[in-house]
């Protein structure tokens, strides 16, 4: 631990995030710490979906193999992009305090997607954000966004799309809120599992680092990812599976809302479910997923997964 590596995509966000990591591990525990970047390949495919290339698990796939062989001891993720399962030998350390979890519509010309054109277009990749934008404008074209923060706002400033779709959080880390023209409700577009929040990944035998990274868990928003991670994990969730789950606390209270809709067919009515329970730990986040899940199922959620 006198010489901590931190395993990180070369993004401009994911090295905010990694660069966030190491401040506070050096101010807190005084830890001497410096950054391995690495390209991933969620960041060199980018003219297909990740649904069709392996999923989002691909932008963690190598910072695993730098954990693995020593070169790296701790991966800064954002947790959506977290495997609900991660391969034997790794755990995430800490979920750290969430930064705003929703859904940020960016555009030059419209305030919000109710005030687009007939069949104006609409950039993202994000199958949970098609079947949601769909079901307030079922007349919007969707067209494929793929690439890094920057990359995504060059497309639509040269003219690709009438709009886009992002996650808040991004922007607001990378001192680009001005470009937000409109935060989407939660109850309107449900969040992915888990967003807006970092996971920490390390080995399981790192004891000594696993237990001065813990010091940076934030209890509420750890207990929120759970429930939201739970819905994933109970329904098989990926990215060729439009599913949102989004958990926030209401006093002593978790509600967890979640959504799925079908891949195939994605104008075909979402499932929508939305519960509340007292929350202490992860055991009770978790049975609250579950119940999640149960509900959905009992809507039908069967004949959407196959399909998704």
């Amino acid at each position: 631990m006198n010489d901590t590596v931190i395993a990180t995509r070369e993004s401009r966000l994911a090295l905010w995030q990694a660069e966030h990591v190491r401040d506070l591990l050096q101010q807190r525990f005084g830890l001497a710490v410096r950054l391995l970047g690495m390209t991933t390949r969620g960041d060199q495919i980018l003219d297909r979906a990740l649904s069709k290339v392996g999923g989002k698990g691909l932008f963690v796939k190598e910072l695993e193999a730098a954990l693995e062989d020593g070169r790296a001891h701790l991966a800064v993720h954002s947790l959506k992009d977290v495997p609900m399962e991660l391969p034997p030998g790794f755990v995430l350390a800490a979920v750290m305090e969430r930064e705003d979890p929703r859904d940020a519509w960016v555009s030059a010309r419209h305030a919000s997607p109710l005030d687009l054109p007939q069949g104006a277009v609409v950039g993202t990749s994000s199958l949970r954000r098609v079947v949601q934008l769909l079901a307030m404008r079922p007349d919007l074209r969707i067209e494929p966004l793929r690439g890094n923060l920057d990359t995504r706002l060059r497309k639509l400033d040269e003219g690709g799309y009438d709009g886009i779709v992002l996650a808040a959080a991004g922007l607001m880390r990378l001192g680009l809120e001005s470009r937000i023209r409109m935060r989407f409700d939660v109850d309107t577009m449900i969040p992915a599992a888990g967003q807006g929040a970092l996971g920490l990944e390390v080995r399981e035998d790192a004891a000594d680092l696993r237990a001065t990274i813990a010091r940076l868990v934030h209890a509420p928003t750890l207990l929120a990812c759970e429930a939201e991670r739970e819905v994933s994990r109970g329904l098989g969730g990926s990215c060729s599976m439009p599913l949102a789950a989004h958990a926030h606390w209401v006093g002593s209270e978790l509600k967890l809302a979640a959504a799925l809709g079908d891949g195939v067919a994605p104008t075909r009515p979402l499932l929508k479910v939305e519960l509340t329970a007292a929350v202490q730990g992860v055991d009770e986040a978790r049975a609250l997923g579950a119940r999640a899940v149960a509900a959905l199922r009992a809507q039908g959620a069967a004949g959407y997964l196959p399909a998704a």
